[in-house]
């Protein structure tokens, strides 16, 4: 067995180059926006750097007063390759990327693995990029953090939520979705529908379907963890491709949100493009 997951999208969705992937990294968190938060939680986007690395970065910011307490992160990201029911963790002791490794937090896996709706599925894994492109803004904002991955495929929201539940642990801990926005619509019509999109994350309501989020169901399941620990959810960056890099014919969206305790900052220091 292969106990390391070697990268997948380097030299794709963001530098091979170790040393230029650090200076893109710190060049992203450098320009980004940062919030008086402490998030127990966060959504953040998973395109190429080139597109949605400015959004991410603005979710990566916020944690920096939490670099030394946060130890473990849990992070669930939509299946792009694989047709799986349920959520997919790996036997890999740690996931590679041009920055290092990561150690996957193997108690955190098999106590999951008690719940039905888990399984392990290396093939789910193994070219997934919505877990991938995260890791290195993580070790670069985090000291020393293990990871528990899931990739995640048919399941309802509760499914999700009581995976989060069982891995929700005290502020060592923090969750990431990963997750897009709308896909390929026209650049006005996007704006629209990933506004209400973002409205309705605020508000902790369900979104209805893929077509809002490819990662829906894991933020359904969040929705569902926030409401039930009074988290609040807050906006911290939203555009899509056609404000990053590309033509507005066809734009992919992405926001970036955090959820914590209390209320959320007021509206006119939230990053919102056009």
């Amino acid at each position: 067995m292969n106990l390391i997951r070697p990268p997948a999208v380097a030299g794709l969705f963001y530098p091979a180059n170790r040393e230029e992937l650090a200076i893109e990294i710190g060049s992203l968190l450098g320009d980004a926006a940062v919030q008086p938060l402490r998030p127990k939680a966060l959504i953040v986007p998973h395109a190429g750097y080139i597109y949605s690395g400015p959004v991410a970065a603005s979710a990566y910011a916020a944690l920096a007063p939490l670099r030394r307490m946060i130890r473990r992160v849990v992070l669930l990201g939509p299946a792009h390759r694989v047709a799986l029911h349920g959520l997919a963790g790996s036997d890999a002791e740690r996931f590679r990327t041009p920055l290092g490794d990561v150690r996957i937090d193997r108690d955190a896996v098999a106590a999951a693995l008690q719940l039905h709706q888990v399984s392990i599925n290396e093939h789910a894994h193994r070219e997934e990029h919505s877990i991938e492109v995260h890791l290195p803004f993580l070790q670069t904002v985090l000291d020393d953090f293990a990871l528990v991955p899931f990739v995640v495929g048919m399941a309802t929201a509760n499914e999700v939520a009581e995976v989060i539940e069982l891995l929700w642990g005290g502020e060592e801990t923090l969750i990431v979705v990963s997750s897009d926005l709308s896909h390929y619509h026209p650049y006005a019509a996007a704006l629209k529908l990933d506004r209400h999109t973002a409205q309705m994350i605020e508000h902790l309501d369900p979104l209805p379907d893929h077509e809002r989020a490819c990662g829906a169901t894991p933020i359904n399941g969040l929705l569902r963890a926030a409401q039930r620990h009074g988290l609040a959810a807050t906006l911290l960056d939203l555009r899509n491709s056609g404000d990053t890099a590309g033509d507005r014919a066809r734009v992919v969206g992405y926001a970036a949100f955090a959820f914590s305790k209390g209320d959320s900052p007021p509206a006119e220091n939230l990053r919102h493009v056009r």
